[in-house]
């Protein structure tokens, strides 16, 4: 220890490089080409990357809340969730300094690699409710990664599990939605759009699922903030040419703008 109390002695003991593996991290950045601002899109995507493990991590340990009826542990989860989505949506604005110019000049180096095959957005995107089977043919190559996928797609969304939340809360809730294939998107049912509309007419009886549909609000309209963004830098860079994996760039990510994960908590908004 110095003479201003700081440690510094750290031969026996671990050190923040060590415990965050920073090492690894930080050799992780290879460019391909010779570019500089091939190094602005590496590690833009990777600290998306990130944040996105965290996102799945809450969303997943959310969904287990819920269906253990702990909807306060949850409402923790899913608020921070948002705060993440928050980030996710400033990257945007950092990746939108590259230039058309700037970036053919390495694009090349990309090969088939695109954003549109990140497995965990595919994941997120599953959580949330919104399943396509042609999706999973995208991670056919790797066998582990597609049976990991192949589960979160066959798994309950956090939707399914606030719809069985309000079953439990004595709403006369469809039964067959109780028992669907949850690998199908949800297209929405009667009884719950009655069920929430009933949720916030009576917000003082239901207060926990009242939250608990506010806090699904906050993260869709954050996704979706996510999708507009996502959408208009990659037409800033690249106009509407087509993705460097084959997809339709821009007119795919306008494709799902409309989409809602959470049909329901939207229309209600209307009926109040």
């Amino acid at each position: 220890m110095n003479d201003k109390g700081i440690y510094t002695d750290f031969k026996e003991q671990m050190t923040y490089g060590e415990y965050l593996d920073l090492d690894k991290i930080l050799s992780s950045q290879t460019r391909l080409s010779d570019h500089h601002d091939e190094m602005l899109f590496i590690v833009i995507h990777q600290v998306s990357e990130l944040w996105m493990k965290l996102i799945l991590h809450e969303v997943n340990s959310a969904i287990e809340a819920i269906g253990q009826d702990e909807l306060p542990e949850a409402f923790k989860m899913l608020a921070r969730v948002s705060r993440i989505q928050t980030q996710i949506i400033q990257a945007w604005d950092v990746l939108a300094t590259l230039t058309p110019a700037e970036y053919t000049e390495f694009r090349d180096s990309l090969g088939r690699a695109s954003g549109f095959q990140s497995y965990q957005n595919r994941q997120i995107e599953f959580a949330l409710g919104y399943k396509q089977a042609h999706i999973l043919k995208i991670y056919e190559k790797d066998p582990v990664l597609a049976e990991k996928l192949q589960e979160s797609y066959e798994a309950p969304s956090i939707y399914d599990v606030a719809i069985q939340a309000l079953k439990k809360a004595g709403f006369p809730i469809n039964e067959t939605l109780l028992t669907r294939d949850f690998s199908k998107t949800y297209e929405g049912d009667e009884t719950v759009a009655d069920a929430w509309l009933e949720v916030y007419r009576d917000t003082d009886t239901y207060w926990d699922l009242y939250q608990l549909a506010e806090k699904l609000v906050d993260i869709e309209d954050c996704h979706q903030q996510w999708r507009f963004r996502h959408m208009k830098t990659v037409e800033r860079i690249i106009g509407h040419k087509t993705g460097t994996g084959g997809s339709a760039g821009v007119s795919y990510l306008q494709s799902v703008l409309d989409h809602r994960f959470f049909p329901e908590l939207w229309n209600v908004r209307t009926k109040l």
